[in-house]
């Protein structure tokens, strides 16, 4: 931030590479949310619970969450994410596949997946 503040952007993104570098992050590792909503939130937090407990163990993969969404409210339906961080060797998708043909989403909860999210709202 000091790097910006002073408008020096190649060390705000050298700060910026390395920081990501050190912590797995695109474009050095990859991320994907799950998240679900359900305009009942206590069938909302029993499903995003069975969820998480259902994550596979694999190596090279961090599983984060449940947590409320940034946005947890949107239309009266209440929104809880789960962050998946994996290393670039990972198969995400084969991961994301597995984890999800472990549980039943009920008819009243939505669930969706997005792999290397553009933005985390």
């Amino acid at each position: 931030m000091q790097a910006l503040k002073a408008g020096d952007r190649d060390a705000f993104l050298a700060a910026e590479r390395e920081a990501r570098q050190g912590a797995g992050l695109p474009p050095f590792g990859r991320l994907a949310a799950l998240i679900a909503s359900s305009a009942d939130a206590e069938r909302l937090e029993r499903f995003v619970r069975e969820l998480a407990a259902a994550a596979p163990n694999a190596h090279g993969v961090e599983v984060y969450g449940p947590a409320d969404a940034p946005l947890a409210l949107v239309r009266g339906r209440r929104r809880k994410r789960l962050l998946v961080r994996a290393d670039r060797s990972v198969d995400l998708q084969g991961y994301l596949n597995a984890w999800r043909a472990r549980v039943r989403v009920p008819a009243a909860v939505r669930l969706a997946i997005d792999v290397d999210p553009y933005s985390f709202l």
